[in-house]
């Protein structure tokens, strides 16, 4: 994390090529980042997006991360790289703008004495460690955040303020958790017993793999019956509800207000658009992409790109209709063969 730094240190930390405006020295300093529209002689920006190529010629950034195919209509500074957007993402870390966080146990927080706190770790004000949790090496728990019996955050990772880890749940390394996001509820579990709802208690837990992101005020819950599972490197948006006992595969990601209903099967390298939602039980393949607003009522078997929803009617209304949109396509075809059988016969009797 840094401050100012030359465009050469940028290239080299970036992987770049550096092609120097005229009267540009290799010394000179980039000090932040910004739009191609707004960005000042200090700071640097990128094109990714071809639909912003109009605001490459009046650019006023420092310098700008682009493909080869641009190098020349950039009248400033460039950083030549294959994937400026991948590139851009790099640079925001050298650029980071979150406070230090420094080891301790501030004198507010509450850790039981059977907790186990790394050294390098940092626990701050008004936070509650309970008993046999575990908070590995430079991991932070943030203001007011909560870390019940037995749970694990692992190295490096960081609860925001507000955040809370229910017992029983193990968070690995390097995972991101964001202010008032709350894992390990209990599951929606209930059995229907003389028009009263009798409470199923959630027995099992959640376990988060490394290098997570999880957005502010989501939900992962709790499993019944063994654990929720959420795989490596998988990315949670704000605002995202995860049922008990849901397993997402890992680098999968998922955008904001989702639904994922209990023990539905993400595969992993998917990707979910916002306000997509998936019924329980079903299973999703690797490789797949659903739309946003898309709603998955049966389980998808090969990789590929999910579309639809229907307006809601009454329920025999609603499969009826289901069906039949599923069966335009068919009908569609059937209908231009008939067109063709009819012209064909129209041309005969012409004849």
């Amino acid at each position: 994390m840094s401050d100012n730094l030359s465009l050469t240190q940028l290239a080299n930390a970036l992987g770049a090529e550096l092609r120097l405006a005229p009267g540009v020295d290799a010394d000179y300093v980039i000090s932040g980042l910004s739009t191609l529209q707004d960005a000042g002689p200090e700071q640097l920006t990128f094109l990714a997006n071809p639909n912003y190529r109009r605001f490459l010629k009046t650019t006023s950034a420092g310098a700008v991360l682009v493909t080869a195919e641009f190098v020349e209509e950039t009248p400033v500074s460039a950083l030549c790289v294959d994937n400026p957007y991948l590139a851009f993402a790099r640079a925001s870390a050298l650029f980071n703008t979150a406070p230090t966080i420094e080891a301790g146990i501030h004198p507010s927080a509450v850790v039981h004495p059977d907790a186990e706190v790394a050294s390098s770790a940092s626990i701050a004000a008004g936070a509650v460690i309970e008993a046999f949790a575990k908070i590995g090496p430079r991991a932070s728990v943030g203001a007011n955040c909560f870390v019940g019996e037995g749970s694990t955050l692992g190295e490096g990772s960081c609860l925001y303020a507000g955040a809370i880890l229910h017992h029983g749940c193990q968070v690995g390394r390097d995972v991101i958790i964001h202010s008032h996001a709350v894992i390990g509820t209990d599951g929606f579990g209930f059995a229907l017993h003389q028009r009263e709802w009798i409470k199923i208690y959630q027995l099992g837990g959640v376990q988060v793999g490394d290098e997570v992101e999880i957005g502010a005020n989501t939900c992962v819950d709790r499993g019944a019956l063994g654990d929720t599972v959420i795989g490596r490197g998988v990315k949670i948006d704000n605002l995202v509800q995860i049922a008990h006992n849901v397993q997402i595969g890992d680098y999968s990601a998922i955008a904001a207000c989702t639904g994922i209903a209990g023990s539905a099967v993400i595969g992993k390298h998917c990707a979910l658009g916002g306000s997509s939602r998936i019924a329980g039980h079903v299973t999703i393949a690797d490789g797949c992409q659903v739309t946003a607003n898309t709603f998955v009522t049966k389980s998808i078997d090969k990789p590929g790109i999910y579309s639809g929803a229907l307006p809601f009617a009454d329920s025999q209304s609603w499969r009826r209709n289901a069906v039949r949109f599923g069966q335009l396509d068919k009908v569609a075809r059937r209908v231009k063969d008939l067109e063709k059988q009819l012209k064909a016969l129209s041309l005969d009797r012409d004849k």
